[in-house]
């Protein structure tokens, strides 16, 4: 069991808990995703997230709502907390790949935020593809063109985003280990962030222990096991439903969602689970005031066959795509 994972445990509140990332940040361990969120649901769900202890939310421009993130994060920004608690995550989507394009889709993504800067601004993908307007069309109908963009390149002007007080670190998403390696070599500016999909039918042991090596914090998306998801791997089963899970929660008397978000917690793994419902939002933060047990923590951590959910097959003969290597 990681100290992490002891150390947050001390009460229940869930902006109390985190770590600090490499340019001194602090990153709660618990954050709200924010796809597929409608306009009409926004201010409900931050309000919710807000009394639940939330301060950390993960946004992308590809998720098409950052508008409305904006709207509500505005209303509770101008009544209930400050901007300086709150913990706001984008990501740079693969259309604004080349070093002239990474500035402008940041400031967009500001406008859109109602924000002056960014916490953490990550490269969503590790394949570009060429610039386009109207890339939220393109995604939805599949009819993106892959572009030549290097994201070595990328990342040296997401480091000039950190230097002109934009964005207070950068960080990466869906990239593989080799992929890392070759942005560490030419850093300035090393990642403070990987995000990536893990759950127990996909752990990630190797490419988490590579990041720790790193000191490059991880953070799971899809813990839940992305069942709305558009691209999901239809042939895995429901981890919510998975009996190796249930037996697990009826014991400790919570529900399956939070002892799957406790198992990134306790192992030192931010996590960012996604609902629209005010209760299962509240109920996804009451996990840090009790602990799995070590054989809770094996169990979860060892699940056979392993299942990766996301796959965006699409763009597997794209020459970046992360997946064909195992980590």
């Amino acid at each position: 069991m990681s100290e992490l994972g002891k150390n947050s445990t001390t009460d229940s509140s869930a902006q109390r808990h985190g770590l600090k990332l490499n340019l001194g940040t602090f990153m709660p361990y618990l954050g709200l995703g924010t796809a597929k969120l409608k306009a009409e649901q926004m201010l409900q769900v931050f309000t919710a997230a807000i009394d639940a202890g939330y301060r950390h939310f993960d946004c992308a421009s590809i998720y098409g709502n950052e508008k409305d993130v904006g709207v509500a994060l505005k209303k509770i920004t101008d009544s209930t907390v400050r901007r300086e608690e709150l913990f706001m995550t984008s990501k740079l989507w693969n259309s604004h790949h080349h070093p002239d394009d990474v500035r402008p889709a940041l400031l967009r993504t500001l406008k859109e935020l109602q924000l002056d800067y960014l916490d953490l601004y990550l490269i969503h993908w590790p394949m570009g593809y060429v610039k386009s307007q109207d890339y939220l069309r393109e995604h939805q109908e599949g009819t993106v063109k892959h572009s030549e963009d290097h994201y070595s390149d990328t990342w040296q002007a997401m480091e000039t985003l950190v230097e002109e007080g934009l964005v207070r670190e950068i960080g990466l998403s869906n990239f593989n280990s080799r992929q890392i390696s070759e942005i560490l070599t030419v850093a300035r500016i090393k990642p403070s962030v990987l995000q990536i999909e893990s759950h127990p039918y996909l752990p990630q042991h190797e490419l988490i222990d590579f990041c720790r090596r790193h000191d490059i914090v991880v953070t799971a998306y899809g813990p839940l096991g992305s069942r709305e998801y558009r691209f999901r791997n239809s042939d895995v089963p429901s981890l919510l439903e998975d009996s190796r899970v249930v037996a697990i929660a009826e014991r400790h008397k919570k529900t399956p969602a939070q002892v799957l978000i406790r198992f990134h917690i306790q192992r030192g793994v931010v996590v960012i689970p996604k609902s629209a419902t005010p209760l299962r939002i509240r109920e996804n933060s009451q996990v840090f005031d009790w602990l799995l047990t070590d054989e809770d923590m094996e169990v979860l951590g060892n699940f056979e066959p392993t299942w990766r959910i996301i796959w965006y097959h699409r763009d597997a003969k794209h020459p970046l795509y992360p997946f064909h290597q195992p980590f």
